[in-house]
């Protein structure tokens, strides 16, 4: 049986019908940009201090000296949480008392922000936090805000996978992109931070399935050469343009649930492409449905200008293949042999560490020195030169070392902050900046290696399962953000220690680096021997197709 890239080999790489898939897929995901980090901005948290009422009846130096001062970040900075009893003030401010000279401050009697807060609107004119007063006694909400989000991407990440393989890579997508845009705009009427909370973690789980259901549709459409550019030029820049967006809208609408409202539209725009971009033919071919399969390559053909064969599928090859199209995947197929069960095992703890470096970075934004909406935005460019240098690396290097490489540079740079003089601020932000860059790279090349080391009838499974692990990783992200507000460079040791222990651990995994997609179980455990030595199919595979095709492009 031939498998996808011998049938459609006639297609050749980058047809307009190759262009119009890239592109399409591409840009469905600019959305995902948006929703991915749009918590650094709906639930930023800005100065706030104690409020105090207008019916007080304290003088102007009472009022002004009614917050107590704190020790934080070497400075003294008026009490976020606390304030002078009131009732004292008032007295001493009846008497003609003066704070300071007349009355030790140092001694008075403390009590909690019983008449709420005060929030500075110089950064956000309004978050979530603002909304529902989320500090002090409630500032824990914050973070778990974040992780639920992600705790929808990861219970997103894990049934995508297996409903896409089950049911189709067409159809989830829609689902999952419907799910996304849906409830977001839901968000914008959140009566509560629970409601909002609840809302946003359904956003998560549509988010990350759109974004894993497209980038396997593109794989199993496109062909070799530009596959590789496709899941790291294409999909990922094109997050990464969203996430430039998002500060950019930020900036411009402060307002939390208007900002919510201009993130949402664009999801809209997504609908017209039902009608535009196929059904997987691989995956229609590992179901036995060869008519649906030979209709999108023949269509194919027809948008290429290319005559199509007279046969594409003949019934000998149908009729062979007919045991297997009954054959279902299920998650324990991924651990069926003692070589297979190595490889996920190894490539979960990957997704789990480098998922930690990346959104532990990311998140930790409002805390870097500097105005908070550009930090961002350098944080999101940065990512657009780490694709390019994935990309580069892919085509010309093993997968192995560039993915390790990647990781020591992005994790030894992070480990380097706590060397940095606090007065040295912009150093530091410098190298935040150098160690997004290189964990950035290796999680983009993450997503091809996973696609190269298993068979298409697990494929998607695989990467919905290995994006399960990163998402346990993402989830405990802003709690290493959180760290920071006890010691400032412990969320760096933690993030860069981890990036280069998963470094090492990558230089055990198989090399996948010029061999075709693996098209059944057995063709995977061959992956494993490559690696061993046993470079029998290594060797024919290269022969076909040597290393990486120079892409038209």
């Amino acid at each position: 049986m031939r498998d996808y890239e011998e049938v459609s080999a006639f297609l050749g790489e980058w047809g307009r019908f190759q262009r119009l898939v890239f592109f399409l897929l591409s840009a469905s995901i600019v959305p995902n940009g948006f929703n991915g980090m749009s918590a650094v901005f709906l639930a930023g948290t800005p100065a706030h201090r104690c409020a105090v009422p207008r019916g007080a009846n304290l003088s102007g130096e009472w009022l002004n000296a009614s917050i107590p001062l704190e020790l934080r970040g070497g400075r003294e900075e008026p009490s976020r949480c606390r304030r002078y009893r009131l009732a004292a003030l008032a007295n001493f401010s009846a008497l003609g008392l003066r704070p300071g000279s007349d009355v030790e401050l140092g001694e008075l009697e403390q009590e909690p922000c019983l008449d709420g807060w005060e929030y500075s609107r110089d950064v956000y004119r309004s978050t979530i936090v603002t909304e529902w007063n989320l500090v002090c006694e409630d500032d824990w909400k914050v973070p778990l805000t974040t992780s639920l989000f992600f705790v929808g991407v990861l219970i997103g990440s894990f049934i995508s996978g297996q409903l896409s393989d089950r049911f189709g890579r067409k159809s989830i997508l829609f689902s999952t992109m419907a799910v996304q845009t849906g409830f977001s705009f839901l968000q914008i009427f959140s009566a509560s931070w629970e409601m909002f909370t609840v809302l946003f973690l359904i956003v998560g789980m549509g988010q990350i399935s759109n974004y894993v259901v497209a980038f396997i549709l593109g794989t199993e459409i496109l062909g070799k050469s530009v596959r590789i550019i496709f899941s790291t030029l294409g999909v990922c820049i094109f997050f990464a343009i969203g996430y430039m967006l998002l500060p950019l809208f930020a900036y411009f609408i402060r307002d939390w649930r208007m900002l919510l409202l201009a993130l949402t539209v664009p999801g809209l725009f997504c609908i017209p492409l039902w009608w535009i971009i196929p059904e997987s033919p691989r995956w229609l071919m590992s179901q036995g449905r060869y008519k649906e399969a030979e209709a999108i390559i023949r269509k194919a053909a027809k948008i290429n200008g290319i005559p199509a064969p007279a046969v594409i599928f003949d019934t000998a090859e149908m009729q062979d293949s007919k045991p297997q199209q009954q054959q279902k995947a299920i998650l324990l197929d991924l651990f069926r042999t003692r070589n297979i069960a190595t490889i996920t095992i190894m490539s979960l703890l990957l997704w789990f560490f480098t998922s930690v470096g990346y959104f532990g970075l990311s998140l930790n934004t409002p805390n870097l020195h500097g105005n908070v909406y550009i930090n961002c935005f350098l944080l999101a460019v940065v990512e657009v030169p780490s694709y390019v240098i994935a990309w580069l690396l892919l085509r010309f290097l093993p997968r192995r070392y560039s993915i390790a490489g990647t990781l020591f540079l992005g994790g030894g740079v992070v480990l380097f902050i706590q060397l940095v003089p606090t007065d040295y601020s912009a150093l530091s932000v410098g190298l935040v900046m150098l160690g997004k860059f290189g964990i950035t790279s290796a999680f983009s090349m993450l997503y091809v290696y996973n696609v190269e080391l298993y068979p298409t009838l697990v494929r998607n499974m695989a990467v919905g399962a290995t994006s399960t692990a990163s998402r346990l990783g993402s989830i405990i992200a802003p709690y290493f953000v959180y760290l920071g507000a006890y010691d400032r460079v412990l969320p760096y040791i933690l993030m860069g220690s981890l990036t280069v222990l998963i470094g090492i651990l990558t230089l055990f995994l198989p090399e996948s680096y010029g061999n075709s997609l693996p098209e059944s179980f057995e063709q995977m455990l061959k992956v494993k021997c490559f690696r061993n030595g046993q470079q029998a199919t290594g060797a024919r595979n290269s022969k076909k197709s040597p290393k990486i095709l120079v892409t038209p492009m």
